[in-house]
């Protein structure tokens, strides 16, 4: 099944989405930004398959999102930067990896997370005052919530 585009919505996050909103493409801005920007050294720190990344690098840079530069060591070689445009999204990447760390737990941590609610969690109340997104799957907690936002407005800061 072809992925549709989403280029033209009028939504700016779908628009963005459509530029950067794959797990690969993530992966390759994260390690742009840490200066892995060879190829090989790409390929080999993410374990991505060779073909995906010529892919998302070549989707990347007719973006301008990242630049073909001289290797930084001076070598033939060439590199993959970041550029002014890529730079812009590295509060986004700042953002994905505050989240992960707060809410992306493993199987094993969850039993963690849910003895460190306390009451709350195992009665499947959501904390005084928490305003928890709008989501499926979230429904009921939502709705123990009391949060009767619509979930647009969850996306900016009370």
């Amino acid at each position: 099944m072809k992925r549709k585009s989403l280029h033209a919505s009028p939504c700016a996050i779908a628009r963005t989405l459509d530029c950067i909103g794959d797990w690969w493409t993530l992966l390759i801005l994260r390690d742009a930004f840490k200066g892995i920007g060879r190829f090989n050294a790409i390929q080999k720190s993410l374990g991505i398959p060779r073909n995906i990344l010529t892919a998302r690098l070549r989707m990347l840079v007719d973006r301008g999102i990242l630049a073909i530069a001289p290797a930084s060591d001076g070598s033939v070689y060439q590199e993959y930067v970041m550029t002014e445009r890529g730079r812009d999204l590295v509060p986004v990447l700042a953002a994905l990896r505050d989240w992960g760390e707060r809410h992306a737990c493993t199987l094993d941590d969850a039993s963690v997370d849910d003895a460190a609610m306390g009451d709350a969690a195992r009665e499947g109340a959501a904390p005084q005052g928490a305003v928890l997104p709008a989501l499926p799957g979230n429904a009921a907690r939502h709705a123990l919530a009391g949060a009767a936002q619509a979930p647009e407005a969850q996306l900016t800061p009370n």
